[in-house]
């Protein structure tokens, strides 16, 4: 049995302010500790369930936020960018039989510790379907077509509920609750641990592959705060303006949908400038 740890870090023990996961920062240094700590306790408790193997996928930023010297020596860690299905780059191998979204958060123009999609700024919020879309549920999107269950999900209170939108039936476990976009009540890392622990053994009951599902076609919406990032990000061919401020594109599958907002997200990031956005 085989489970893939998607482990991004503002849902993670203690992350509340940028600083506390911008790579590079003291903040990020001091908080790195707790985030391992939680993929950890979730490795722990997928091996007292039953799995044989734990992959976890680094998710975050530069994608290299982890303490490899610090996790489970049972488990493998993939990490590093540019990777064709990035935050659950490994789902698509069909060796799979379940996905923990560990340290994850709610979408843009959402509430929620550190809410955003993709980008910290600039996009407002994402549709799917008409459907209101977190990183979650984008996620979620890709590994159904896999045949992959999301069995856990960790991050705020509001994160939690977010995973009833994409993951009915996955265990939860919030390690702070949401006061702001940059303020938490936050449980300490010792009962963090043991919760995520105890939800990852249950979650293994959860681990059985499904018939891939078909989603295509996949239309998607973003809305940006800036219209001349609407211009950038029409230079991916299929997307197309639809409002000032919003652009829109079809894919016929999940796996194209997710490579296709990379890179309109990367041609955003790039149009933003520093005091103007």
């Amino acid at each position: 049995m085989k489970i893939l740890i998607s482990a991004d870090m503002e849902g993670a023990t203690g992350v509340t302010w940028p600083a506390d996961c911008e790579p590079g920062t003291p903040e990020w240094q001091r908080c790195r500790p707790m985030f391992t700590s939680d993929v950890n306790a979730a490795i722990e408790g997928f091996f007292e369930g039953g799995a044989t193997e734990v992959l976890v996928n680094e998710a975050h930023s530069t994608m290299r936020n982890l303490l490899l010297e610090e996790l489970d020596e049972r488990a493998s860690m993939l990490t590093g960018r540019h990777k064709d299905l990035s935050m659950v780059e490994g789902v698509q191998h069909g060796d799979v039989d379940g996905i923990a979204f560990i340290g994850y958060h709610t979408g843009a123009g959402t509430e929620g510790v550190l809410a955003h999609t993709y980008l910290p700024n600039s996009i407002t919020g994402v549709w799917v379907g008409g459907t209101p879309a977190s990183e979650g549920f984008l996620n979620a999107v890709v590994c159904s077509e896999y045949g992959v269950p999301v069995v856990l999900v960790t991050g705020d209170d509001r994160a939690c509920l977010d995973a009833a939108a994409y993951a009915q039936d996955a265990r939860t476990v919030a390690v702070k609750d949401y006061v702001s976009r940059y303020a938490a009540v936050c449980r300490p890392p010792v009962r963090t641990h043991a919760d995520i622990r105890a939800a990852a053994q249950e979650a293994m009951t959860l681990a059985v592959r499904h018939e891939p599902r078909s989603w295509g076609p996949v239309e998607l919406e973003i809305e940006v705060d800036a219209t001349h990032l609407v211009g950038n990000a029409c230079m991916v061919p299929g997307v197309e303006r639809v409002d000032e401020r919003r652009v829109r594109y079809s894919s016929p599958t999940g796996y194209e949908m997710i490579r296709t907002f990379k890179a309109v997200t990367t041609l955003i990031s790039n149009a933003v400038e520093k005091s103007y956005g």
